[in-house]
């Protein structure tokens, strides 16, 4: 292999991919030589990423697709196959959160973030590997989260979603290994996005926001992480590099998950 981090040639699915992570991901991947096809589950949701790939230089497709059905997922499929050709690397990015204490969440709001968060990968992988089977070779590339490991306030539906997501990678690996498929996970620290901002505002007084605080003196970094900081180990794991590595969970966190974290002063 002249360089074994290429992806000349490969067409990568990334759901969810119009803005964010996604967005970074397939970036770095189109930068690497992949061609780049996205969903989102609204029309104008995915003109803002064509608009946002476009200004990137990057040629891109997407397509309106809930990612949660399963007719609409085979639809899409289906027709990317037909249109620009076979998925050879599927980024399951699309998700959600809502942060609400355990007792006062109702189940049918648990419920939509498992669809989310957990459902949804298993639909779409299980659409992509019948023809990655037949191709020979597969990716895929399930963005899990530290709340696969950790729990925390407020986020015990994420954390079981991501718990199982990491669960559903190893099984993936374990079932479709011997087809020279690999299926490996990424789990991001914080990272700095328009949604994250007014976490990191200083205070009136100047002082760091309590959680900006809290963040910074759990992560060895020292800061918060970049989105386009995830480009680099998905590339990775989307190309022949990562051949051997399989059912891993790549923790992307500044080193959170390795620091018990400073002593109070």
């Amino acid at each position: 292999m002249s360089n074994p981090f290429s992806l000349e040639g490969k067409i990568a699915l990334v759901t969810g991919a119009s803005y964010g992570i996604g967005f970074a991901i397939a970036s770095g991947m189109a930068a690497a030589g992949a061609k780049i096809v996205f969903n989102d589950i609204k029309q104008e949701l995915v003109d803002k990423g064509l608009a946002a790939y476009k200004e990137a230089g990057i040629e891109a497709t997407g397509y309106v697709c809930d990612v949660t059905n399963e007719d609409q997922v085979n639809e899409m499929v289906k027709k990317i196959e037909e249109e620009i050709g076979v998925i050879d690397i599927l980024v399951n990015n699309a998700g959600i959160i809502k942060r609400i204490p355990m007792i006062e969440m109702t189940a049918a709001e648990f419920r939509q973030v498992i669809d989310v968060d957990l459902n949804a990968p298993f639909i779409v992988s299980k659409a992509v590997i019948p023809s990655m089977i037949k191709k020979g070779h597969g990716k895929i590339i399930n963005i899990c989260s530290m709340m696969s490991e950790l729990g925390r306030e407020t986020v015990s539906a994420y954390a079981a979603a991501k718990g199982g997501l990491k669960m559903l990678t190893r099984n993936i690996c374990s079932e479709y290994g011997e087809y020279n498929i690999q299926c490996n996970g990424i789990g991001p620290g914080y990272i700095e996005t328009p949604q994250t901002a007014p976490l990191r505002e200083k205070q009136p007084d100047g002082s760091r926001h309590p959680f900006d605080s809290f963040i910074i003196a759990k992560t060895p970094a020292a800061r918060w992480l970049k989105p386009e900081e995830l480009a680099g180990p998905a590339v990775f794991l989307a190309s022949e590099a990562s051949n051997a590595v399989n059912g891993h969970i790549l923790y992307v966190d500044g080193g959170i998950l390795a620091y018990i974290g400073k002593q109070p002063k």
